[in-house]
């Protein structure tokens, strides 16, 4: 994950996704976010998940490159992209599919 202007905003999806043991040992509340970066949908989210985010410099944002092959998507049963995620101690709390709306993001980030 990084940083950039006190944000939680990660740019970039990573390839090398964390296992799901090191999900599981995460701490505190995190938001995943499964996509590529050539999906149309991944693109359109962006801007409202940036801006949702940016009220959260406390919270943890991993963006992971999904797709055929890869586990950790399998695992969270994702089918569509993008898919955010929010996890409490490494555990599943709640999901939004495909958000536009930096509302909608906020909400699953206060659920």
């Amino acid at each position: 994950m990084t940083k950039e202007n006190n944000s939680v905003f990660s740019q970039h999806y990573i390839e090398n996704a964390p296992t799901v043991e090191q999900i599981h040992q995460l701490v505190g509340t995190v938001i995943l976010e499964f996509g590529t970066p050539w999906c149309g949908h991944c693109q359109g989210a962006a801007p409202a998940v940036q801006e949702a985010l940016a009220e959260y410099s406390d919270l943890t944002h991993i963006k992971v490159y999904d797709g055929k092959g890869k586990r950790l998507g399998r695992v969270f049963k994702v089918t569509l992209w993008p898919t955010l995620i929010k996890l409490h101690n490494g555990q599943e709390v709640a999901r939004i599919i495909r958000p536009l709306i930096t509302s909608d993001i906020k909400k699953l980030i206060e659920q």
